[in-house]
């Protein structure tokens, strides 16, 4: 889909018209000629305005495009009874170890299916004995193990969360893994979501090179992006938790954005952010040197947390997503959090895994 006008036509509804007896013809050029009786010639049925893809895809069409990004996805999130979603962002260069001959591979970009060229892979450990790797080989070497792990913990952390989240009773489906729908650790965490028997969602990007989503996506939840706006706010509307793996710049774009509109206020609802890997993330970010500038308030180092493990991860996420919402709706059905409608408990609300955090 492009931007400005000049992408896709309308085809043509008719050729040239062929002389019959007693209708209008047609000149040797194509052109049709006024018949004897002065009457114009007739014209082929014009095309309906949201059918003309000359005018979808022109910069006259934008507004429709980007208002259809917004009302399809809720259409579909509506008929498939999504209610909320918790959202993990991470790297999507790295495939997993099974699904690259069993060795970690780096892809050509963020999105992309191709794998980055070989002078840029992780050096393999006979290359590096051998002294035929380079630095940045043997640098890349080194980060693959730890991104190896990374997959893996999120795979691991969507699969216990996700069997946590059926247990929720709700008519609707509760806190939906959701991931960008490509490769790493978006995979990672699909992956999880649908090893544990739960329905996932990806909410793809069209980029201009090669790229496609991975295929752990519940396919009636499965949806691509013309415009990053408008993926980034279904990113955020119906999430209740975020949960950022390390990444590069499409990962700290979007922890920051959540980050920025919990700060200012902005969101309707409490959301919970676990940030995974303190190894990773305390060599990328030193949010200290914001606080002494005094760019940032003490306060706010405190909106997110940091976890090392899937079962840590995890246990934020569950107290966090009870403490704002599960417990919250409970009283409000009741009118109290503890004296529950005749003769019902917490736990019976929210089974005594969940009824625990609040005793």
């Amino acid at each position: 889909m492009k931007d400005e006008g000049g992408a896709g036509s309308a085809s043509p509804q008719s050729a040239e018209a062929k002389e019959q007896p007693g209708s209008a013809g047609a000149t040797a050029a194509g052109s049709a000629t006024i018949p004897s009786n002065g009457a114009p010639p007739s014209l082929a049925i014009a095309p309906l305005a949201y059918e003309n893809p000359a005018f979808l895809n022109s910069a006259d069409g934008r507004l429709i495009r980007i208002v259809s990004e917004y009302l399809e996805p809720l259409a579909r999130f509506r008929r498939e009874q999504i209610q909320d979603t918790v959202v993990f962002f991470g790297s999507a260069r790295f495939r997993g170890r099974d699904e690259a001959d069993h060795a970690l591979e780096l892809l050509e970009n963020t999105g992309s299916t191709r794998p980055a060229p070989s002078e840029e892979q992780p050096a393999r450990p006979p290359d590096i004995a051998a002294g035929k790797a380079t630095d940045l080989q043997r640098k890349r070497a080194v980060a693959a193990v730890q991104m190896a792990r990374y997959y893996e913990d999120a795979r691991r952390l969507a699969q216990i969360f996700t069997r946590w989240a059926k247990s929720v009773p709700s008519k609707k489906h509760r806190f939906v893994v959701t991931s960008g729908g490509g490769p790493g650790i978006m995979e990672a965490a699909n992956r999880g979501a649908h090893e544990a028997g739960g329905k996932t969602i990806g909410l793809n990007i069209r980029l201009p090179f090669e790229q496609a989503p991975n295929p752990y996506v519940t396919p009636s939840l499965n949806f691509e992006f013309h415009y990053f706006f408008m993926r980034k706010l279904w990113f955020a509307y119906l999430s209740k938790a975020l949960v950022v793996f390390p990444g590069g710049f499409g990962t700290l774009d979007e922890m920051f954005e959540i980050l920025t509109l919990a700060q200012t206020q902005k969101l309707a609802k409490k959301i919970t952010v676990v940030v995974y890997g303190s190894e990773y993330w305390k060599r990328v970010l030193n949010l200290d040197v914001l606080v002494d500038a005094g760019a940032i308030s003490p306060k706010d180092i405190e909106l997110f947390q940091i976890a090392d493990t899937p079962e840590e991860a995890f246990e934020m996420l569950r107290r966090g997503l009870t403490e704002n919402y599960l417990a919250a709706e409970v009283a409000a059905a009741t009118g109290h959090d503890e004296d529950l409608m005749a003769g019902w408990t917490i736990d019976d609300f929210l089974g005594p895994e969940i009824a625990r955090t609040q005793k």
